[in-house]
């Protein structure tokens, strides 16, 4: 019997079929591409971004349902559809709702992330998760997956950082994170010029400008949030780069990787302190 082992892979940074004892990759300089932890389970997560996307409005539904659950006694379900399975302010608090209560009050910064992961009703997020699958893949196309991970992430942290800042009690919703994505498109289609970028840029800017009317004519909407993710995009999108400028390195598959980890322990700490305090 001939056993036959196989000798060739993808590149974890640019896919392109190598062998796996190369010291370079021919195609993108990465060094030693066939080691192990290059070709972990982080990295393979941007693989496939169509897969990320429906992980991603995954976790926001799971989240959603989640504080659904954890006080059922207390859910609207009113006429109104702005307010239509709406949770409670205990439920989101417990989970990881952010603004100067949670902060002040309780010392829970990790809240500037876990925030993005929560909504107050099924429409919120609804809205959301649609301009999610709407401005994500472009995103995805023009700056790779990992970075636009690594913008949806920090937007939203920078969009209710602001918000905290700005001294805005109590606030959620993963519109700061998807405003970031916004403002990424912008600066790219503003520093790519040309037609297709001049399209980009006033696509985008018509998501830009109906968000900003919107936040002026709904009760309710948290327009610092909104302002400071979009601000936080255009600036991720200046540092990290695009892919017409800088391909996707391995450092972007590290930083997006790190945002992962991050929001998983994060999101498992909010779980883990909700039950606590609801059940104990």
């Amino acid at each position: 019997m001939i056993t036959y082992h196989k000798n060739s892979q993808l590149c974890p940074n640019c896919r392109g079929l190598i062998s796996r004892n190369e010291a370079v990759c021919p195609y993108c300089g990465l060094k030693s591409p066939g080691s192990r932890w290059k070709n972990s389970g982080l990295f393979l997560l941007f693989q496939d971004s169509e897969l990320f996307l429906k992980g991603l409005s995954g976790l926001n539904i799971g989240f959603f349902v989640l504080s659904l659950i954890i006080n059922p006694g207390s859910l609207g379900l009113g006429m109104s559809p702005f307010g239509f399975l709406s949770p409670d302010n205990q439920s989101l608090l417990l989970l990881g709702a952010t603004g100067t209560i949670p902060i002040d009050n309780l010392q829970r910064w990790w809240t500037l992330l876990s925030a993005s992961y929560l909504h107050g009703s099924l429409l919120h997020l609804i809205f959301n998760l649609i301009a999610l699958r709407q401005i994500g893949p472009l995103v995805i196309q023009e700056y790779g997956l990992a970075r636009m991970f690594c913008i949806y992430t920090f937007g939203g942290i920078g969009g209710f950082l602001l918000s905290y800042l700005a001294g805005v009690p109590f606030t959620i919703g993963a519109s700061a994170a998807v405003c970031a994505l916004v403002g990424a498109a912008l600066y790219y289609g503003k520093s790519r010029g040309g037609n297709y970028g001049r399209q980009v840029y006033q696509q985008i800017g018509g998501w830009a400008l109906s968000i900003f009317v919107f936040g002026l004519l709904v009760p309710g909407i948290n327009n610092w949030a909104h302002g400071g993710g979009m601000a936080a995009g255009v600036l991720c999108g200046l540092l990290l780069g695009y892919q017409e400028k800088r391909r996707e390195l391995i450092s972007h598959r590290l930083l997006g990787a790190a945002c992962a980890v991050m929001t998983i322990l994060v999101l498992f700490w909010a779980v883990a302190s909700a039950a606590y305090y609801r059940f104990f």
